[in-house]
């Protein structure tokens, strides 16, 4: 098969993009894929891409002296709004303006492919308002459908049932799916996002360090994770935590350690290309966010072999974590709990070794070349 990833820019970093790329990697093996970037904003992609895939941008986002210089139109049509995606997805992504909506109608009336799959709400909606039934077009969703706003998703309502089928990380996503758009079953279909294709190491789950990865960003709650893990450090003061990413929270994050009097015991170790790498210097991995699309810091974490204590929030980790075999699901919300939680993981380091080989097998599941076969399948039955 002839497969196109359609992505907002494959050359920045983030959940979707390094799940993009390991998928289309994978796939690559015996198909022929592209990844097709709305912009580009950097000479080369942050996460490595298989040679196998061809990589093109509809326009350059780059700064003036890092591009070609754009004609007067273009410049024109770069500062005004995108038409054809609802409003916060305009807002939340640069990418989104009349020039990358015209270059992706051009491209999607011509494209020579047999399935082209989009990787967000405003790239789905721009599929189904644009392509061709020529392909087979099929939308991808790394958020569930209740982060979203209200006008993503009315937009989703009215425009996304003219895709040919539609991907979601978890099944509790998929029935919320199933109950707003009246689709035949087996149009929407759980699909995880794959492990990287790598020899991923173990850790022996000794150091005295809990981590956890993503952007500093609210949803992630890190300043509550810094004070549940006031606990841990309260009685044992040779633990330290982690965080791995970057954002707007950063701030936020240092002042809560600072006013709990964790300075040096809290680590804001920045972004990382190598977040397993990471993961296998730690014993524990922690995620206190407010709702998960996912949780692909989750598998990361089983991947080498480290338990996780996480909230039971919506809707990943519950569909992930078996609590009590490879880590811990506290209520939702529950700071105290949390704490607790990671606290009964420190003091036993019995149960955490336990827990991380049970994590690391299940992580099997997750592997590019399992996920791959089900995509495979899934597109087969689609074209059929």
């Amino acid at each position: 098969m002839r497969i196109t990833f359609l992505i907002g820019d494959v050359h920045g970093m983030g959940g979707t993009i390094r799940s993009t790329v390991s998928l289309a990697g994978g796939l690559a093996q015996r198909h022929r894929v592209q990844i097709v970037s709305l912009a580009r904003g950097a000479a080369r992609p942050f996460f490595p891409v298989d040679p196998r895939v061809r990589l093109r941008s509809l326009t350059d986002s780059r700064a003036w002296a890092g591009r070609p210089e754009p004609s007067r139109r273009i410049r024109e049509l770069e500062l005004r709004p995108a038409t054809l995606v609802p409003p916060t997805e305009a807002r939340r992504s640069a990418v989104f303006n009349a020039a990358t909506e015209e270059a992706l109608c051009a491209f999607l009336a011509r494209a020579r492919t047999d399935v082209v799959v989009a990787t967000r709400p405003g790239l789905n909606s721009l599929l189904a308002l644009l392509g061709s039934d020529h392909y087979l077009r099929i939308g991808q969703e790394h958020l569930n459908l209740r982060q979203q706003t209200e006008d993503i998703r009315d937009h989703i309502r009215r425009h996304h049932a003219r895709l040919d089928g539609l991907t979601v990380l978890t099944d509790a996503d998929r029935r919320d799916y199933a109950a707003l758009l009246d689709r035949p079953e087996g149009w929407a279909i759980t699909m995880p996002n794959p492990l990287p294709d790598a020899r991923y190491p173990r850790s022996r789950l000794v150091n005295p360090v809990i981590a956890t990865a993503g952007r500093l960003i609210p949803v992630k709650q890190y300043p509550v994770l810094v004070q549940a893990f006031a606990r841990v450090a309260a009685a044992h003061p040779e633990w330290q935590l982690r965080v791995y990413g970057h954002g707007p929270q950063r701030g936020r994050i240092r002042a809560m350690a600072d006013e709990l009097g964790l300075h040096g015991r809290v680590v804001l170790m920045g972004r990382t290309r190598d977040v397993t790498g990471e993961f296998a210097k730690a014993s524990l991995v922690a995620l206190s966010s407010r709702q998960e699309g996912f949780g692909m810091t989750i598998v990361e974490a089983f991947a080498v072999g480290v338990p996780v204590v996480s909230f039971d929030c919506p809707h990943g980790p519950r569909e992930l974590i078996e609590p009590g075999r490879d880590g811990l699901l506290v209520p939702d919300q529950d700071v105290d709990a949390l704490g607790a939680g990671l606290l009964r993981l420190v003091e036993d380091a019995a149960e955490r070794q336990r827990m991380g080989a049970a994590a690391r097998e299940k992580a099997r599941r997750f592997r590019v070349d399992h996920v791959v076969r089900r995509w495979e399948e899934y597109l087969v039955e689609r074209l059929g």
